[in-house]
């Protein structure tokens, strides 16, 4: 007997003979088998976060919490304003980044344009309450998408120590590389030597933890897509498909979600019903 994808080769190249299709699409050169990325990301671990969290200055430790909490992209942080929180609806509306064009910052939409809603969890939120206390948002201006674009104002919760728009390039190698030194994610550079190459541990890393977190909780990728930016969900399934719980991890949590931790005092009846 043959098998079903024999059945439908015989039928595609039948199609051809009988003049129904001009030709075989499946044989045209345009098409390609999509090509697996074996580059698997390794999300930091929860200690990691901390500890590099713990080694920046004060005044930027809570774009840490913003990154690992809430997902958001790096520029995106830098151009979060304040009226983009909603502290009481739960929720940080995400318009807009700092983005360079050659030496220049502006400000721009998010990657691919797209304008979202993220949850904000109480423990971001109550860190952001926090940090405005002590370090109030200030006004500052960019010119939109184009050097030579609008000028556009917002109030924003980072900045730097001239009150200007962190500019990611002094931010990645004079704050964020020595954190992850002081984390002992890399080591101390010798003097008058470059860090060691470190990609895999920018500021992106917080936006890895962010999906392992819903993902381990049982988020579905749907939704991870919307919160990350991700215009397609395919792309945050093949990015993150290797951290998602398999079957039996998710029927074990199931059901020790559904009749409490183990060693937890059971209700009257309850204990005989596990039985």
């Amino acid at each position: 007997m043959l098998s079903l994808a024999t059945w439908h080769t015989v039928a595609r190249r039948a199609a051809v003979d009988d003049g129904i299709l001009t030709r075989n699409p499946c044989r045209a050169g345009s098409v390609r088998a999509p090509k697996l990325d074996r580059r698997k990301i390794k999300p930091w671990t929860r200690d990691r976060v901390v500890a590099v969290r713990g080694g920046l200055p004060s005044q930027y430790a809570t774009a840490v919490d913003v990154g690992a909490g809430c997902g958001l992209r790096q520029g995106e942080i830098f151009g979060l304003a304040v009226d983009e929180v909603d502290f009481v609806g739960g929720v940080v509306h995400v318009v807009r980044q700092v983005k360079l064009v050659g030496p220049q910052m502006v400000f721009a939409p998010p990657k691919g344009g797209k304008l979202r809603d993220v949850p904000l969890p109480d423990v971001v939120s109550d860190e952001l309450a926090a940090y405005i206390t002590r370090r109030p948002p200030i006004d500052v201006t960019l010119p939109w998408k184009t050097p030579d674009g609008p000028p556009v104002t917002a109030k924003l919760l980072f900045y730097s120590r001239e009150r200007k728009a962190l500019n990611r390039n002094y931010f990645n190698m004079y704050l964020w590389k020595p954190a992850l030194i002081t984390a002992g994610v890399i080591p101390e550079r010798e003097p008058g030597e470059r860090f060691e190459p470190s990609r895999e541990h920018g500021m992106h890393a917080l936006r890895h933890y962010y999906a392992s977190v819903l993902l381990d909780s049982g988020e579905n990728v749907k939704a991870l897509a919307e919160y990350l930016g991700h215009s397609d969900p395919g792309f945050t399934l093949r990015t993150y498909t290797h951290l998602m719980p398999n079957s039996q991890d998710r029927a074990r949590r199931a059901i020790d979600a559904a009749f409490g931790a183990p060693g937890a005092d059971a209700g009257p009846g309850e204990a005989d019903a596990l039985t």
